[in-house]
């Protein structure tokens, strides 16, 4: 099917090119709108107590994270001053109602509650905004507010919820911005390098311009049904340029692999020979000859290019998505929509990769050597160098002489970089992921250090029942408070640690109280943890009347993060190998080489996580890469590199597999195969390595710690991968297990048979002569007195043997024992290159002048007929001795099927 597809886009590549250029500028253009509908957040479960506690307080009792945060500071006036009070009053009043839904001041308690709201030295103060509207609408009154909160001789800070995510939008885009700029020029130079020719370089650029773009557009589309936080936009531009380029190198460098196979068959020299030509005419009618004579070579190695590397991008593609799919399982919108982020960038990375890049290709043919570099030439050593004698070859032999060092060094060096994550404390995203010069951080650590309860982050309790009463409210009054909600609170005040437990809201239509607990622990210290704990195993009543205590606040969500992580990781870890084990059987036919890629993923998992650990929780990156340590890492951004590294990972083991795997149907010699398989894939899996990781390293000097923190952890996976595991550890496991690797048992041979998704080799996907193919053995003895043989699928039938002439007497001989019945030995054709054809012997009684076949018992005595080997049909050399030569006319081709003889005597050959 992949052959027919790119003998069709061949045929069809101008019409296929302006399809994908519209389809392109109408991706881009509604692509665009998602910038306008990410979601700040989304890091906790939306089915945790903490969750609901945070929407209650929202919704019913108000939020004790303001929408906007206001900080005014004076030199030389406090809080107390009458002027510095009419100048924010007076401003706040000014506020639209329309706009702002609640407005809190120091000036709006008595001194005993207003005193959180100044700081120590009472020069500055901070006004809590609540507006009205949802996230969209919040952010627009913003915008529309922010100039009329300045007040006259007060500077004036912004901080807040809404701030915030505004902030973290703004910055993603600088992120993106920055990095292309920093990467562009780099991946321009290494991809000439690397593919050797300008114009080859050039082209896995547009690959990535449409992932990108095609990228965004689905994931606008996904803002319709799911919220969509804007870290997804770094994953789309992240792996939408890696993967693009990675599947470009592959499709490139075996397009180009075929297509010299192509021109050699058929005697195509390189280059521009028509230019030998003096006479204009002679040069011009040249060109056109040698152009036609290049259609069907270009067409073949087009066909046999994505029959086999296209082949394999899918499969790789759809192994991608599967271990971003695992993402799905998790109920946190962070990782669910860049899970759907990224299956959308791979899907359309694997489209470009074998539609886009193939109609470029089909438009090119050999002008993808344009702008050659010296080592390219034909003439060039590099160029001549035989392919079974390059470094990968003589690593791989080294590797499987000698595998067990290799195997024990590599392992050292995998546990010794995992070890640090056995130390590994998780922590929630805050202000301080965002970079040390964002002003929106300032007002966040201006609050903690000036004011006297900016650092307490209280646990709050939210109590609801039908005790509750509705026409209740806590005020500063001193309301009746019910006794069982005031010992509540005084148990709550009593707890180890606490400082402080005061009512903080009330809701008649909801039916519920909130209790601020305020405590001096850190929000992620043990002791603030085991506080949650104990206030969640408290009872309010005890006669058993239905009441409801629900814990929220930084303590208690963390708490519930990890909770739901931990939940849904075994979730995801089953389903994902489950569907990678499934993928790899179908396309491999083995039962050990799947479960040996998932370990192989996993130590390469294991040693990114640890060097996460080491240079963000304690802190070693952090002078190189400019961000504050926290003492912990973020959780689900661990989760989200588990997910794309695995499937990294596995994007380069099917590359290297499924080479090996094409080498083993040929010489069915275990060493030889991955020695060859790693020569023919090491430099280009080492290349793509390289470029993703000057992709991956401009997303480490991101603006947002936690973005660096992705770029570090998919950079060292990276490296490991391409040159611990694929070019040691793999050779030297397959070393150990020998044809076992290939293990595939009877019932599940069948399944397989089904279920087959193996390459095929450049014979089967039309490339003919140019293919290189080896047919399997027959067996050596064969008990029939006719010749079987293999011959050329594509070939014509043989022709009929000349009659022989009569052979002399034999002399008389005593008949010898009869020899044992040969083992029947099992044929299998490897690469539908081959057929096994009966060819008939001169033995035996013949009709008239035509061959029979005489069907008997096998004689012992009868001497087996040697079929004499036949010359070698000449291919047609469109351009031989460099000049273009007319086709040879062949003759027509006769159809042959063998019938009874006249005579009854047997069968014989008929051409009827």
């Amino acid at each position: 099917m992949l052959s027919g597809l790119g003998r069709l886009i061949h045929r069809r590549r101008w019409v296929t090119l302006v399809c994908i250029l519209l389809l392109t500028g109408v991706a881009g253009a509604w692509g665009l709108g998602v910038l306008a509908k990410f979601k700040a957040g989304g890091f906790e479960d939306p089915n945790a107590s903490s969750t609901l506690v945070a929407r209650l307080g929202a919704t019913y009792f108000g939020s004790t994270n303001p929408d906007v945060l206001v900080l005014y500071k004076s030199d030389t006036m406090t809080v107390d001053d009458p002027r510095y009070e009419a100048a924010v009053v007076t401003t706040a009043a000014r506020l639209p109602k329309s706009q702002v839904a609640e407005i809190i001041s120091y000036w709006s308690f008595d001194e005993k509650d207003a005193a959180s709201f100044a700081s120590r030295d009472k020069h500055e103060t901070f006004v809590a905004l609540k507006l009205k509207g949802d996230d969209p609408t919040k952010i627009e009154n913003y915008q529309k507010l922010k100039d009329r909160l300045r007040a006259p001789g007060l500077t004036v800070q912004f901080g807040g919820a809404v701030p915030l995510g505004q902030e973290f939008g703004e910055q993603v885009v600088a992120d993106i911005v920055n990095a292309e700029t920093i990467t562009i020029l780099p991946l321009l130079i290494l991809m000439v390098l690397l593919f050797g020719a300008i114009v080859a370089g050039l082209l896995p650029i547009g690959v990535a311009a449409f992932s990108t773009i095609g990228g965004l557009a689905v994931l606008h589309v996904v803002t319709y049904v799911a919220d969509v936080t804007s870290f997804a936009l770094e994953v789309v531009t992240m792996m939408g340029v890696g993967l693009a380029i990675d599947y470009s190198l592959f499709i490139i460098s075996r397009f180009r692999e075929e297509l010299q196979r192509g021109m050699a068959a058929r005697g195509l020299p390189p280059g521009k020979p028509w230019k030998r030509e003096r006479d204009k005419r002679a040069r011009k009618a040249a060109k056109k000859a040698y152009k036609q004579a290049m259609l069907p070579a270009r067409e073949d190695a087009l066909a046999a290019t994505l029959a086999t590397a296209g082949r394999t991008i899918m499969v790789s593609g759809v192994t991608v998505s599967a271990a971003l799919a695992g993402l799905l399982l998790f109920p946190q919108m962070f990782l669910r929509t860049i899970g759907l982020a990224g299956i959308a960038t791979v899907m359309v990375a694997v489209f470009g990769a074998t539609v886009l890049l193939p109609t470029m290709l089909a438009l090119l043919g050999t002008r993808v050597e344009g702008g050659r570099m010296p080592w390219r030439r034909p003439t060039s050593k590099r160029a001549q160098r035989d392919r079974d004698s390059g470094f990968w070859y003589r690593l791989g032999h080294s590797v499987m002489k000698h595998p067990l060092p290799y195997f024990a060094g590599v392992v050292v060096i995998l546990g010794v970089m995992f070890q640090p994550f056995l130390h590994v404390q998780f922590g929630s995203v805050d202000a301080r992921v965002l970079p040390k010069a964002s002003p929106t951080r300032a007002v966040v650590e201006t609050v903690k250090r000036d004011f006297p309860n900016g650092s307490a982050e209280p646990i709050d309790v939210v109590v609801s029942g039908d005790l509750i009463p509705r026409d209740w409210k806590p005020s500063k009054s001193g309301d009746n408070i019910p006794p069982y909600l005031e010992n509540f609170r005084k148990t709550l005040a009593a707890l180890p640690g606490v400082t402080e437990a005061k009512f903080t809201g009330y809701s008649g239509e909801y039916g519920g109280v909130r209790i601020s607990v305020t405590h001096k622990y850190e929000p992620m210290d043990k002791h603030a943890q085991d506080l949650v704990k104990k206030i969640r195993a408290m009872s309010l009543t005890s006669d058993g009347t239905p009441m409801h205590i629900d814990v929220g606040g930084s303590t208690a969500a963390q708490m519930d993060l990890m909770s739901s992580l931990m939940r849904s990781l075994p979730k995801m870890a089953v389903a994902v190998g489950i569907a990678t084990f499934l993928l790899l059987f179908m396309f491999f036919g083995s039962v050990l080489l799947p479960l040996k890629a998932i370990v192989m993923n996993v130590l390469s998992i294991g040693a990114s996580f640890g060097a996460i650990v080491w240079g963000f929780q304690y802190g070693h990156l952090a002078g190189v890469l400019d961000f504050t340590p926290t003492g912990g890492v973020e959780a689900t951004s661990m989760i989200l590199i588990l997910a794309v590294v695995f499937g990294l990972s596995m994007d380069y083991e099917v590359f290297l597999l499924s080479r090996i795997r094409e080498e083993w149907d040929r010489s069915h010699d275990n060493r030889a195969a991955v020695a060859r398989g790693m020569q023919h894939t090491g430099s280009i899996i080492t290349s793509a390595a390289l470029l993703f990781l000057v992709v991956v390293a401009a997303f480490s000097m991101a603006g947002i710690t936690v973005v660096k923190l992705i770029g570090v952890g998919m950079f060292v996976a990276v490296v490991v991968d391409a040159v611990l595991v694929r070019s040691l550890l793999v050779p030297a496991t397959m070393r150990f297990l020998g044809r076992a690797n290939w293990w595939l048992p009877g019932p599940l041979a069948f399944l397989h048979a089904k279920m087959d998704l193996r390459e095929h080799s450049a014979a089967a996907a039309g490339a003919g002569a140019a293919a290189v193919a080896v047919p399997p053995p027959l067996p050596e003895a064969q008990p029939f007195p006719y010749r079987v043989h293999w011959e050329q699928a594509s070939s014509e039938a043989p022709p009929a043997p000349a009659r022989p002439e009569p052979a002399p007497p034999a002399p008389a001989v005593p008949p010898a024992p009869p020899a044992p019945e040969p083992a029947a030995v099992p044929v299998r054709d490897a690469n539908d290159a081959f057929r096994s054809v009966l060819q008939p012997t001169p033995s035996g009684p013949v009709d008239g002048e035509r061959p029979q076949l005489v069907f008997r018992d096998p004689h012992p005595s009868a001497p087996r007929q040697q079929q004499a080997p036949q010359a070698p049909r000449e291919p047609w050399a469109p351009w031989a001795n460099g000049r273009p030569q007319p086709q040879p006319v062949r003759p027509p081709r006769v159809k042959r099927r063998i019938v009874p003889s006249p005579d009854g005597n047997g069968w014989t050959w008929s051409s009827d």
